[in-house]
């Protein structure tokens, strides 16, 4: 450990005052919280603990050799031209670049694919250190308008503004308590649909970021360009369902408004809709009367869900799991909302991601094989297959496209492919994938690198995919750093993408990096989310583990050479696996992570999860939560290793003032937790590994967040990785 041996020393970690009186009665059982205290982010004590753990962690940081190279090697290969993928409104093309080091992206707008293209919206004037960021973007049908929202400092508040595209002049409008929200405009382009909460009381802070109470009450309102806030039409709220979120979206011909409601992060929700054309005085007619939009109900359970992919008039085809686990497409007429009929039936091996109808009655389907992406353009009408669009191994981050138009951009992504925009004309005999953008990283060259996928046996037998790159013909003696990273939770797949800091890793300390694709993500399905979620959530540490011993049995690595990594549900994934078995890892770094299974619901946006976890307040779902929260299941191995004597790993948690997702208050109850429970003087320790937190200031959970700091962070965790892996620099 070299100079981290200096973490002996228990009296470097801060004290933590413990509150031996504070805890609740679960169902009969009483469950102690002695660091509630750390939940109330002003507290001058909380504050007071925050600065202490930053310079400690610092202090830990400084003996790493690694940071600074890793820091400008970093650096060196994220300077180069990135672009996202073109989309279009009215005669105008708006795409957004960074031209390597920005802080944040820029967009840019241009007249035709060949004409210069000219700065319209550039959020790195707006800060100083770049932490204000383009949270939402939204351009009016005729592209006269642009609508825009912005976040501070990482946060998921967003304050929309308007601006006018023709001079690039900032409208007055300025709409606030914005969050969770689309914008959605109307064709006429006299404003647009979004979704916000209520006005705080006076002088109740309810947008800073760094507050933890309960979001409620979501609204949807419309807003009219040019006025105030106050004047805007509330078009839907549900008092009697304060949890529920509504979205909106208006159809493509302009004509219909349809309102989605999700009552927590499972792909179901309800489905109404309004009839734009049929209102007598139009939306207008709606300002100053006490009376919301008259949706009609087409979905009123939440049995599944359904995403719009086209209407001709009211005729609808939508993307669905009903009574498909992989998805499949069905039509129904509004007219007889209660026939619905199949246009293109589930795969019985692939999972339908997303679908998109271009070029009048094309339809480009994107589906995940063995997550990995494939491509194929159907016929709207029959559902019959016409080509299959030629994509490497990797994933498809991004199909643009419109009914009106006959071309599309395809953005795809790999381990080894830093990014590559395709164009395609899709009224062509056989459409051509023509290579319209190429991101290229300087000094990086593919050809020293490999990728396999290999499939790992679970402990209940169940195989679970797992991806490794490594430099070519690596010696499998054990011998290498590896770091395995996962998520498995809330139907989200982990699919192959390009890394810079990962690539450093890799050339530099010779580290194999993994993803494994355990149950609870989407990579097969419903499913296969289900298989990782509420009482099954096990099944996802057991997948992660098994995919780590793997690695150790087939020479990858070693235990004491292997780091695990997850952010947010990946954050609990590798805490969880952390307490369960910290005999098998050499290094943890857990971001953002929901460590306090048992309080989650009750801060910010923590209710929509229980829709994966369960909630302590039922009785069964209790148990389930106590059995895993990291929180709550930290013990001393040495009293359990039947005469084996080993310690935690090393551990990194990581956290951020402003994130109001995961809110911060769980990495420090867990961070206060483990330095007391492993570390304690009084209990004669020998836990010698460290146990830090890096904390960041001016950033939330992880969108938005400048570049800058994206380097600063990825140095600072691997370099800690480095030190602990005992992983040397190569050149």
């Amino acid at each position: 450990m070299g100079s981290l041996s200096a973490l002996t020393e228990t009296s470097v970690y801060p004290e933590a005052r413990r509150d031996e009186t504070v805890g609740d009665d679960y169902h009969g059982v009483r469950v102690e919280d002695p660091y509630r205290w750390l939940e109330d982010p002003e507290a001058d004590e909380v504050k007071d603990f925050v600065d202490k753990q930053v310079q400690l962690t610092e202090s830990v940081l400084q003996t790493c050799e690694t940071r600074e190279k890793l820091r400008q090697q970093i650096t060196t290969l994220f300077d180069h031209p990135r672009y996202e993928i073109p989309f279009r409104r009215g005669d105008k093309y708006f795409y957004f670049h960074n031209t390597g080091l920005q802080a944040q992206n820029v967009l840019y707008i241009q007249d035709d694919l060949e004409s210069k293209a000219e700065v319209l919206l550039d959020p790195n004037t707006l800060s100083e250190d770049g932490t204000v960021a383009l949270n939402l973007c939204s351009i009016s049908e005729d592209a006269k308008y642009l609508a825009y929202g912005l976040s501070a400092s990482g946060s998921d508040w967003v304050t929309i503004n308007v601006m006018r595209i023709e001079d690039k002049t900032t409208e007055p409008d300025t709409l606030k308590w914005v969050k969770f929200s689309s914008i959605s405009w109307t064709h006429d382009s006299k404003g647009f649909f979004y979704g916000r909460y209520p006005k705080p009381n006076e002088g109740e802070e309810l947008d800073a970021g760094t507050e933890t109470n309960i979001n409620l009450n979501h609204e949807l309102y419309y807003h009219f360009l040019g006025t105030y806030q106050s004047e805007d039409i509330l078009c839907w709220r549900d008092p009697e369902h304060p949890k529920w979120i509504f979205g909106s979206q208006v159809t493509e011909d302009g004509k219909f408004l349809l309102l989605d409601i999700e009552e927590g992060c499972d792909p179901v929700n309800k489905l109404y809709y309004c009839d734009l054309s049929d209102l007598p005085k139009g939306l207008a007619g709606f300002k100053g009367e006490n009376v919301m939009l008259p949706f009609v109900k087409l979905v009123d359970n939440f049995d599944a869900s359904y995403r719009t992919v086209a209407n001709d008039d009211t005729i609808f085809t939508f993307l669905t799991n009903k009574d498909a686990p992989k998805y499949k497409l069905v039509r129904v007429d509004l007219k007889e909302p209660n026939l619905w009929t199949d246009v293109v039936p589930e795969s019985e091996r692939d999972v339908l991601e997303s679908a998109i109808c271009v070029n009048g009655n094309q339809l480009v389907m994107s589906y995940l094989s063995d997550v990995k992406y494939v491509l194929h353009t159907r016929n709207l009408k029959t559902g019959h297959f016409l080509h299959r669009l030629p994509i490497e191994i990797g994933t498809v981050y991004g199909v643009f496209g419109r009914r009106k138009h006959k071309e599309i951009f395809v953005g795809f992504t790999s381990f080894l492919s830093p990014g590559i925009i395709y164009q395609c004309n899709l009224d062509a005999d056989v459409p051509e994938m023509r290579i319209f953008r190429e991101i290229n990283v300087p000094w990086f060259d593919r050809t020293e690198f490999q990728v396999n996928q290999v499939f790992v046996s679970s402990k209940d037998g169940t195989k679970i995919p797992m991806f490794i790159v490594s430099k070519k013909g690596i010696p499998l003696d054990g011998s290498h750093p590896c770091l395995l990273y996962g998520y498995g939770g809330f139907n989200i797949s982990l699919t192959p993408s390009f890394s810079v800091s990962r690539i450093v890793l890799t050339r530099h300390l010779g580290a194999v990096f993994c993803i494994a694709n355990i149950r609870g993500g989407g990579e097969y399905g419903e499913e296969w989310h289900k298989a990782g979620s509420l009482s099954k959530k096990q099944n996802c540490f057991d997948d992660f583990i098994s995919a780590a011993e793997y690695l150790v049995s087939e020479g990858y690595t070693q235990p004491k050479r292997l780091c695990i990594e997850g952010g947010s549900n990946g954050g609990l994934l590798v805490a969880a696996c952390m307490n369960q078995r910290p005999d098998l890892f050499g290094c943890v770094l857990a971001h953002v992570g929901v460590m306090d299974m048992l309080r989650f619901h009750k801060f910010t946006i923590g209710h929509a999860w229980t829709s994966d976890y369960g909630c302590s307040d039922k009785d069964e779902e209790f148990h389930w939560l106590i059995k895993y929260s990291p929180l709550h299941n930290v013990k001393r191995p040495w009293e359990q290793s039947n005469g084996k004597s080993y310690q935690y790993p090393p551990t990194m948690l990581l956290t951020a003032d402003h994130d109001d997702r995961v809110v911060p208050l769980h990495s420090l109850k867990l961070l206060a937790t483990m330095q007391h429970v492993l570390c304690s003087s009084l209990e004669n320790s020998p836990q010698t590994n460290p146990i830090i937190a890096r904390i960041d200031r001016k950033a939330g959970h992880g969108a938005g967040r400048p570049t800058q700091k994206l380097i600063d962070e990825a140095a600072d965790r691997y370099s800690f990785m480095a030190k602990v892996l005992d992983a040397s620099w190569v050149q």
